[in-house]
């Protein structure tokens, strides 16, 4: 089945992309990732992600908006939901894509990462394939998370220490914040 992968670093996509080509699938990755902060972040997993497919024979779609002001007028009303907005936001356009390329279904490497809403990711995509038209390919990328970014670190690839968002930077640093403004 020829699939579009969304996919939001290289080495989340190191397991994704070897288990889908080992079911038999003709991947392609897709990067939509507008949610990703500072823009020297993005540009390196950007980056990252070009060299890794280019070894790995990759097809890429890449759709480069940096989009920092968009998505933090998206969700600065509701921060507490931010995750889901961006959920929606990058599943809506690879499943787009997806459906105008004709490609036979959509997913995401976000199934691989044991830090997000899993099932609440699960449910936005298939909400999405729904209303889109197209399927969903659902697999629990999870079990191989600790192995891809073993593979990721002996390739020397870039690793970040945070989801992307502005709001997952502040949040990987918010026990020294507390902890220096106690002080």
């Amino acid at each position: 089945m020829r699939i579009l992968l969304h996919i939001c670093c290289a080495p989340c996509s190191v397991m994704c992309v070897k288990t889908l080509r080992d079911q038999g699938h003709d991947l392609t990755g897709y990067w939509y990732n507008p949610n990703i902060h500072p823009a020297t972040e993005y540009l390196a997993r950007l980056n990252q992600l070009e060299a890794y497919a280019q070894t790995v024979g990759l097809p890429l779609v890449i759709n480069d908006f940096y989009g920092l002001e968009a998505f933090v007028g998206k969700v600065i009303d509701d921060l507490a939901n931010r995750c889901e907005i961006c959920y929606e936001e990058r599943l809506r356009s690879v499943a787009e894509t997806a459906k105008a390329k004709g490609f036979a279904a959509f997913t995401s490497t976000l199934f691989i990462s044991p830090y997000q809403q899993h099932e609440r990711l699960r449910s936005i995509a298939e909400q999405i394939a729904a209303q889109v038209g197209i399927p969903f390919h659902y697999v629990d990328f999870r079990p191989d998370f600790r192995e891809g970014q073993r593979c990721a670190r002996e390739q020397g690839f870039y690793m970040q220490k945070y989801c992307g968002c502005v709001f997952s930077e502040a949040d990987r640093h918010r026990k020294q914040l507390h902890s220096r403004n106690r002080g």
